[in-house]
Order: C-alpha cells, then structure tokens, then sequence
C-alpha cells in the first residue's frame, strides 16, 4: 500500500549535479526515516544518506563517502524527500534507492535491512 518512486537520475559529468526526488504515496503520511542507498555494479546495496524523524525533530546523517557534496532534505507539506548530489564523481554511478521506515522506526540505522518501503531505483551515471 506504500509505494516509493524515484525521479531524476541520469547521465552527467564528473563535477556536475543531479538532484533526486524520492515521491511517497499510499496510506502512510510520515516516517520514521527516509533515505538514499545505492548499489553499484557487482557489489552490495550501500547507505547513502538518511533523515530521520525523533519526535519532531530531524537529524540527517552521511556516508563518508558523500559528505560534504550531497545533501538530502525532505518537504514538510508532503512524503517526498530528496538527494541533492554535487561534486559528482565517477564513483557514484549506482543505481539510486530511495527507502523510508515506518514513523515508529526512527532510530539512529543506515542498515538497508532496517528499511520497510523502496523504491525501485533510478540510475545514475558519472563519465569521467
């Protein structure tokens, strides 16, 4: 009944940007997280970046990986989020998840197995 739809993944240059939107719909209104993972070719779905939801307050965390050149932030009006991503290297190429947990799942996880909703992934490219 949740269904999560990722948005605007794409071809770019090393240094370019792309921001990804993350649009929720379905029976749940909030959440306990929302983030980002990425699973490149040949290897393991990874954290990216997560905000999280403690009783009205929200807390945002990174991949070491990503800090300091994405941003994720979320619309207050409506369960959609988003993955600013600058300073993009060719490293980044993945494909993009978006995931979210139920409200009551707020703690502090970047385990892609301690999400309950994805999205079915968009694909972004860096060329070098």
């Amino acid at each position: 009944q949740v269904q999560l739809v990722e948005s605007g993944g794409g071809l770019v240059q090393a240094g370019g940007s792309l921001r990804l939107t993350c649009a929720a719909s379905g029976r749940t209104f909030r959440y306990g997280r929302m983030g980002w993972f990425r699973q490149a070719s040949g290897k393991e779905r990874e954290f990216v970046a997560i905000i999280r939801d403690s009783g009205e307050i929200y807390f945002t965390d990174y991949a070491d990986s990503v800090k300091g050149r994405f941003t994720i932030s979320r619309e207050n009006a409506k369960p959609t989020w988003y993955l600013q991503m600058n300073n993009l290297k060719p490293e980044d190429t993945a494909v993009y998840y978006c995931a979210a947990s139920g409200i009551q799942r707020s703690g502090s996880s970047s385990r892609p197995e301690d999400m309950d909703y994805w999205g079915k992934g968009t694909l972004v490219t860096v060329s070098s």
